[in-house]
């Protein structure tokens, strides 16, 4: 890869995808990011947009001529539609890395079902090298309780001890800039963890000793939870959080040393992660 490498990456403007991109300029590389509106991007002046579609393989094709590698982000929960999107990536650019999801449970370090096995098998069947970034559960996800912490006291959930090794989008974000920027990563596949098991209730209990308020949790049932879920994800999404979040009761993610093996630095705590998102929780004035 050339001193100056150009990274392509896709889902920009997302959480991670932000991340990646200032890595990415901090490490001196050329960044070309693939929106949909350069208009609302909001990236830094030095990133090079271009405007594109998922949906339209043609457009992911020219954004990534010429690139020296990609970040994928795949978008949604069916891989509808990745392999010409892939194809597309693999005809330009030598290396993806594509930010995947782990199972963790019984020691598994394969990949989440679904989507993502769907997607890493695709590239592992196309003419390009890849890295696959496994993330646990992600921290930036417990946003969802943001509005019931910040009108009060009391967090409905309907698994509170269901436990999780939350990963910070900062720690997903290094470890993709060093995949992409690295070739020794290429063919590897490391799962992106927090540094400790947390229940949810713990979690929240964090969240409280952060804002200096006490917080508690209170036992939502799983019929009015998959209500809820259903209409804000959808059907198929529901179903499958919840089934993950019993067994997560019974069974405990684990935590994974790839974050500080592959970035050398430790993995950012579930209260890290609390301060820096702090205003998302607090009570309004």
């Amino acid at each position: 890869m050339s001193a100056e490498p150009t990274i392509l990456v896709t889902g920009a403007t997302g959480t991670v995808g932000r991340l990646v991109v200032a890595g990415l300029l901090d490490r001196g590389a050329r960044v070309r990011a693939f929106v949909r509106s350069p208009q609302k991007a909001r990236l830094p002046p030095a990133v090079d947009l271009v405007e594109g579609d998922m949906s339209r393989p043609d457009t992911i094709a020219k954004a990534a001529a010429g690139a020296d590698a990609a970040f994928l982000l795949w978008p949604g929960y069916s891989a509808g539609g990745a392999a010409q999107v892939i194809d597309a990536l693999a005809n330009h650019v030598p290396h993806v890395v594509y930010l995947s999801a782990a199972r963790l449970q019984r020691g598994e370090s394969g990949p989440m079902p679904g989507v993502w096995a769907e997607v890493e098998a695709i590239l592992q069947n196309a003419p390009v090298t890849s890295t696959f970034v496994r993330g646990g559960g992600f921290a930036t996800n417990t946003l969802e309780w943001a509005e019931q912490i910040r009108n009060g006291a009391v967090v409905d959930m309907p698994y509170p001890d269901a436990a999780r090794s939350l990963v910070h989008e900062h720690d997903l974000a290094d470890m993709v800039v060093q995949a992409l920027l690295d070739s020794t990563h290429a063919g590897r596949a490391y799962v992106a963890t927090g540094p400790e098991v947390l229940t949810q209730q713990d979690q929240v209990r964090i969240i409280g000793e952060v804002l200096g308020r006490t917080l508690r949790v209170q036992r939502q049932s799983p019929e009015q939870a998959r209500a809820e879920l259903t209409e804000s994800a959808g059907e198929f999404f529901a179903e499958q959080a919840l089934a993950y979040w019993a067994s997560l009761v019974r069974e405990p993610e684990r935590v994974s040393s790839d974050v500080q093996d592959i970035t050398g630095h430790p993995a950012r705590s579930y209260a890290q992660w609390v301060h820096d998102h702090a205003d998302n929780f607090a009570a309004p004035s």
